[in-house]
């Protein structure tokens, strides 16, 4: 009698093989006892396989699992055990196509694309999908077995099966024992993949601490839309997979409180391959995090646009992959916006005022951000007069270009405080009375004068103040500015 233990509890077992045991689960719980020569008992961190060594070779037993779980229909690779809907199956081979078998030799696809129909909100979008012919997942495993069909004690593992599991397929192959090979085969049924922008991908690997309840949880999820495959950034990636996780599950001490994403794209050490390891992500936040999360997505949503040629393709925030970078860290979400903003023309302005509504802001935040915002103001209507004396009309732009110019011009914290309280004391506003300590604590605190310059700018730019009539001193072309077209570049087309 032959028998494999897999436990998620055995100290050799990293995040993946803990992963791939429950996908293994998962797989087992729709094959019918009949169809295969093993049994098996799956408890709540364990999974056992058990076959007759004298009548089934350990080879006949592993690829009737593997054929059980992994079949090729309709160009997707489907698996029976996740029972996805049709976007799902796209989303699904898709994902798995540029991650586990990223490499050409790990999957042959059609040489001919056709086109799939998905909708998007309201509107429609048209893929061209490359059918699936092969791929490593319903082959015969011929590295895991000897001539006689028994498993090798050590079985060699390229690190296309598992992305970043070799920084360079030069150092060689990973050898795994049965178990783990057996775990990292199943690991693609427990990961949830998302597409990136610049042909880039991310696979998403949960944390699994009871594989019972995970089975039960992962047969709800009938797999990701096409909107929801897309993402701006690995760091969404883990973000949006955690706050899917809450939603699923209520019960906090079975809920997946972690997980890592692996970023995969170009590397310079390997031009033949596009989907190799860039960066890798261990994502753990808290409800507050995730909910602010909720609400950044719903301000900086993916929105569907059309060329001339009247296609249609999904056009990726820029600003959201910038503040998920600091919210998976643990830092305020507007920290690096005088870097973002230099780097990126301000579309999506909206958004920006949303979120810096006062309950994004905590109180100390919120002060000093009204504070910037009232000596804003105060300029902005000194430059209206001027532009009235001169009969012409205020370029909006050019002001706040001025402003921000002036306050990105310091490099160090001592002109920035200088520079800053010169704005201040020159436009001042009901906003600064009684505040000086805090401003104070801004600008020379704990090297905290960076931070400062970012809440600064971020007021400026999503400044909406109202003129003395009542009426919005931001005309409207600049606040209604979005998502550019002129953005549809290679990382946004599909």
């Amino acid at each position: 009698m032959t028998q494999l233990n897999l436990s998620i509890f055995n100290p050799n077992t990293l995040l993946p093989h803990r992963a791939g045991i429950a996908g293994l689960a998962l797989a087992l719980s729709v094959i019918n006892p009949d169809d295969v020569p093993f049994t098996w008992e799956v408890t709540e961190d364990a999974v056992n396989l058990f076959w007759d060594s004298d009548e089934h070779t350990d080879r006949e037993s592993i690829l009737s699992l593997t054929q059980q779980t992994y079949r090729l229909q309709d160009g997707y690779l489907d698996v029976p055990a996740l029972n996805l809907a049709r976007q799902g199956k796209y989303t699904f081979t898709e994902g798995v196509a540029t991650t586990f078998l990223q490499h050409g030799k790990q999957r042959k696809q059609s040489k001919e694309s056709v086109p799939r129909v998905f909708p998007v909100d309201e509107a429609e979008i048209t893929i061209d999908f490359r059918p699936v012919e092969d791929c490593y997942y319903t082959r015969d495993f011929k590295e895991a077995f000897n001539s006689k069909g028994a498993f090798k004690p050590k079985i060699p593992i390229k690190g296309h099966h598992l992305p970043g599991l070799v920084e360079c397929f030069a150092h060689g192959a990973y050898q795994e024992s049965p178990e783990g090979f057996l775990a990292l085969v199943f690991l693609p049924l427990a990961c949830s993949y998302y597409q990136l922008s610049g042909y880039r991908s991310a696979v998403v690997i949960p944390e699994v601490k009871n594989i019972r309840e995970w089975v039960k949880r992962r047969k709800n999820y009938s797999g990701s839309t096409y909107g929801n495959f897309r993402s701006s950034s690995a760091g969404e990636s883990g973000l949006r997979f955690l706050l899917q996780e809450k939603l699923i599950e209520d019960n906090q001490r079975l809920r997946v409180d972690y997980c890592e994403v692996y970023q995969l794209g170009k590397q310079q050490w390997d031009g033949s391959q596009s989907y190799l390891k860039q960066a890798v992500y261990r994502v753990q936040v808290d409800d507050e995090v995730l909910d602010l999360y909720d609400s950044a997505f719903q301000f900086f949503k993916p929105q569907v646009r059309t060329n001339e040629k009247g296609e249609t393709w999904l056009a990726i925030s820029k600003v959201l992959p910038w503040l998920c970078d600091n919210l998976i860290t643990g830092k305020p979400w507007y920290l690096g916006f005088y870097e973002f903003q230099k780097r990126n023309q301000l579309y999506e302005r909206k958004g920006l005022v949303s979120m810096s509504q006062s309950q994004y802001l905590n109180s100390l935040e919120q002060r000093f951000f009204d504070v910037v915002q009232g000596a804003f103001s105060s300029f902005l209507r000194e430059q209206i007069i001027h532009a009235q004396k001169q009969g012409r009309s205020l370029d909006y732009k050019q002001s706040v270009d001025k402003v921000i110019n002036r306050l990105q011009r310091p490099s160090t914290q001592q002109d920035f405080a200088k520079t800053m309280v010169d704005f201040l004391s020159r436009h001042r506003s009901k906003s600064t009375r009684g505040v000086g300590a805090e401003i104070y604590q801004w600008l020379h605190k704990d090297n905290q004068w960076k931070q400062a310059r970012d809440l600064a700018l971020l007021a400026i730019a999503s400044y909406t103040g109202k003129g003395k009539d009542g009426k919005s001193e931001i005309p409207e072309e600049v606040l209604d500015e979005s998502i550019s077209e002129d953005q549809e570049d290679s990382e946004m087309t599909i």
